[in-house]
């Protein structure tokens, strides 16, 4: 539904939009319920929007969740939230953040915060009913902007009007904020890809490469889910082109390897480029012939799932590839052994990653979309009775050798040959 938000704002030019646009946040999804159990907790109580949806209205873009803060404490939070019968879990309760949860729809709600200690990866934080003090321990100004349910904006560091100049600039001491956590050199290099209109501010740059040894401290699913945040941006290609950037994303994700294959797409690349998943892109990344896969895998503990899904695409291409590699009988075993996306797959790499595009995939491409798994033509049951073949080793050999021909021969097998595998 909150796709209804974007289309919205891209029809809207007035220079109120960004007020209509907050306003239609509460008409398209049941946060008006959570704003009600919050200000009616108290007479001092009080819940504004902030960070990435304000952020998204602004500059036009989809609007995909909504973050919310609030003076309250989490144990205040949960006592409204409760009061108003509205589920919720304890996401991080010891920084302030409680999940409300309407029809499906999650909203996190964060009591306002002061820094009372930071290691460069987690901080100490006590809680305050202070927005300013809240809004200066955050990242960047683009980020510390709130909004009452009516759109109101308290934006104390300048935030609209730096993303309407196209500036991403930290708030207060870039060195500082760094070094608070360095997952913020990683977020200032996607917001600089996303909203910039200029070179990178030399001074923020020369802050970053000197603190860029910070990364090592992070966890990997912190840099993981940056990675995916990229992709989910759509900024591979503006990277890919931007030098300075691309030095820096470079030392930060050094097993990203093929980050300059983005430079140069072919025209398949380039209209496939936005409805493809993130493993793939992520196979399009790390893929190179060598052990990168694997040690990108144990690095950043890829799920088992996804793990087998590069594993498929990697070991296809380390293998010497020809016009046999792409031969429908060749196809035809990956698709039986590995499944269907598997095949689509290694066929989009493939296609993505060539200079001229090889329209014989294309049609593969279609192909297999539509293909349905076939069915082995005999089982163990009608071979014993057929054949009068035992239980036992023998059987489970001319199944395996049946299955093999079948397979081979695009799914086809006569009686006859089948008679001849069993008579062997």
């Amino acid at each position: 539904m909150i796709n209804f938000l974007y289309k919205f704002l891209k029809k809207t030019n007035n220079s109120d939009y960004v007020t209509d646009g907050i306003k239609n946040l509460s008409k398209i999804t049941p946060v008006k319920k959570i704003f009600e159990s919050i200000n009616e907790f108290s007479l001092d109580s009080e819940i504004r929007y902030v960070g990435g949806c304000i952020r998204k209205i602004i500059k036009k873009e989809q609007v995909d969740d909504i973050d919310l803060a609030t003076n309250l404490d989490p144990n205040q939070v949960c006592l409204a939230l409760k009061k108003s019968n509205i589920s919720f879990y304890k996401t991080g309760i010891e920084h302030g953040t409680v999940t409300a949860i309407i029809n499906d729809y999650k909203f996190e709600i964060t009591s306002l915060r002061e820094d009372v200690e930071t290691d460069g990866r987690h901080a100490i934080v006590k809680f305050s009913n202070d927005w300013k003090k809240d809004a200066s321990r955050r990242d960047f100004t683009i980020n510390s902007i709130y909004s009452d349910l009516e759109g109101n904006l308290f934006d104390p560091f300048g935030g609209r009007k730096d993303l309407e100049n196209g500036i991403v600039k930290f708030i207060g001491n870039t060195e500082s904020r760094i070094k608070e956590d360095y997952l913020r050199i990683v977020r200032y290099l996607r917001f600089y890809l996303s909203y910039s209109n200029d070179s990178h501010n030399l001074k923020t740059l020369r802050l970053i490469k000197k603190n860029i040894e910070g990364i090592s401290y992070l966890s990997k699913e912190r840099l993981l889910d940056e990675l995916k945040k990229y992709v989910k941006a759509k900024i591979l290609v503006q990277l890919s082109r931007d030098k300075e950037s691309l030095d820096l994303f470079e030392n930060i994700f050094p097993q990203v390897k093929r980050i300059k294959l983005f430079s140069n797409l072919n025209n398949f690349a380039k209209n496939k480029l936005e409805e493809l998943d993130f493993v793939f892109i992520l196979s399009i990344l790390i893929i190179d012939g060598s052990d990168n896969t694997d040690y990108f895998i144990y690095k950043y503990n890829i799920s088992k799932k996804d793990q087998k899904r590069l594993k498929i695409i990697d070991n296809f291409y380390k293998e010497k590839i020809s016009v046999k590699s792409f031969s429908e009988k060749n196809l035809n075993e990956l698709f039986y052994y590995n499944g269907k996306q598997s095949v689509m797959d290694i066929l989009n790499y493939r296609l993505f990653t060539l200079k001229k595009i090889d329209t014989k995939l294309l049609k593969f491409i279609d192909k297999f979309h539509s293909k349905v798994l076939p069915v082995m033509p005999v089982n163990a049951k009608s071979l014993m009775k057929k054949y009068d073949i035992p239980e036992g080793k023998n059987l489970g050999n001319k199944l395996k050798i049946i299955e093999e021909e079948w397979v081979k021969n695009n799914f086809e097998l006569t009686n006859k040959q089948i008679d001849e595998i069993v008579s062997r």
